[in-house]
């Protein structure tokens, strides 16, 4: 009999694994390619994130330090992957440099948007292209997507009512 961790995992595609930076067994998402990356080579892609997006607003790392209260060298060291950012900090970084928490996280992990990479970059696309649509729109696209999915669901709960009986 498997126990529930077992099943939550399947059911979740997760897979036990190893990663350096812990001392005991985790479980993981694999990516596109069946790969796990692990945390350090995610908190490298985050911290290549945080540098080209300061150098795209076109700030010096002396002054986003100091807009988060913090010393160039302690902010220097998000840059460098040396020390890991907590969300409080990556939220007030998106306030500073302009972008979203899901375009960090998108950086970090895009197989959390698809099973493709093409699926996972139609998913970001979508919410960016979102983010430009004013406040009424957004509310009439929201409920077209809701009768969108629930016709999906109703499609899908209809074919397997029909499998179930043509056996």
């Amino acid at each position: 009999m498997r126990d529930s961790l077992t099943r939550y995992a399947e059911a979740k595609g997760l897979v036990e694994t190893t990663d350096p930076e812990v001392d005991k067994r985790v479980y993981r998402k694999p990516g596109f390619d069946g790969a796990i990356t692990e945390l350090g080579e995610m908190e490298a892609l985050i911290s290549g994130f945080l540098k080209r997006s300061r150098e795209g607003v076109g700030l010096p790392r002396a002054d986003v330090a100091r807009m988060l209260g913090l010393s160039t060298a302690v902010y220097g060291r998000y840059e460098r992957a040396f020390s890991k950012m907590n969300v409080t900090r990556m939220i007030h970084l998106c306030e500073i440099l302009g972008f979203k928490p899901l375009d960090i996280i998108f950086h970090a992990a895009p197989h959390l948007w698809g099973a493709t990479p093409e699926e996972a970059a139609d998913r970001i696309a979508v919410d960016r292209l979102t983010r430009e649509l004013p406040g009424e729109v957004v509310g009439d696209l929201l409920r077209l997507l809701r009768r969108l999915v629930s016709q999906v669901h109703e499609t899908a709960l209809a074919s397997s009512r029909t499998e179930g009986t043509d056996a």
